[in-house]
């Protein structure tokens, strides 16, 4: 088998896509099994969808086109879909840890592109331990939840002293 990671009846294509689906669905898992909205699925076609174009650019003739300018493009494309996943209800702002995770498998799935293997499984290793440390320290030590979780009331409902919105823990 030939060692083009573009060509389909290559062993390195496959063992790119096999790294592409296990990053995407490993960080995925871990928003799925806490009922975040980007789960196994999306998260895995994030990862997949810009080891697609990564790696479509970085074979293009160089002498003619610039690769560099399809990553950019790739990185305003995903900072578009992480907005989109932000939402604001009642005074509170939900999505930012997904968005931002959403990110991350974009560069993920950008070093898988670049042929950085190693660097996607270690990125996806300290993305994981990110979100469940966090989540673990977040509930050993409650006063790291504050201003964090809480709900921001507009300025015409805080008191009249107050001219600025404010933040109310919700513990």
């Amino acid at each position: 088998m030939p060692l083009d990671p573009l060509n389909p009846q290559s062993l390195a294509f496959w063992v790119r896509i096999g790294v592409t689906i296990l990053c995407g669905g490993i960080i995925g898992m871990e928003r799925q099994l806490r009922g975040k909205p980007a789960g196994i699925r999306t998260c895995t076609l994030i990862c997949f969808g810009t080891y697609i174009f990564v790696a479509l650019a970085a074979a293009l003739d160089t002498r003619t086109l610039d690769p560099s300018r399809v990553l950019g493009q790739v990185v305003t494309g995903i900072g578009f879909i992480g907005a989109g996943v932000i939402m604001s209800k009642e005074g509170l702002v939900k999505g930012v840890t997904s968005a931002a995770v959403i990110w991350v498998l974009a560069g993920i799935g950008a070093a898988i592109g670049l042929d950085r293997l190693e660097l996607a499984i270690a990125f996806t290793a300290v993305t994981v331990g990110v979100l469940v440390g966090v989540e673990f320290f977040e509930r050993t030590f409650l006063k790291l939840r504050r201003g964090v979780h809480g709900r921001v009331l507009p300025a015409e409902e805080t008191p009249e002293e107050e001219d600025s919105p404010r933040v109310l823990d919700q513990e």
